[in-house]
C-alpha cells in the first residue's frame, strides 16, 4: 500500500515538472493516467524479477 502512495505521489511531481516545461497547465486526470501506467508497470516488473536470490526473497 506504501508503494501505491508513493508512485500516486511522484506520478503527481511528474505531471507538474512536465507541465511546467511543456507550458502546459496542471492536469490532474492526466496526473492519475500517469500514475495508474506507472503503478501497472512497477507491479509487473516486481512479478518478473527473479525470486530464486537472497537479494529478491520477500517471504
Amino acid at each position: 500500500m506504501v508503494t501505491v502512495f508513493w508512485i500516486f505521489v511522484l506520478s503527481l511531481m511528474a505531471e507538474f515538472v512536465l507541465s511546467s516545461m511543456l507550458y502546459v497547465p496542471f492536469d490532474m486526470i492526466r496526473a492519475l493516467v500517469l500514475g495508474v501506467g506507472m503503478s501497472f508497470f512497477i507491479i509487473l516488473i516486481t512479478f518478473l524479477m527473479p525470486k530464486d536470490s537472497e537479494v529478491y526473497d520477500f517471504k
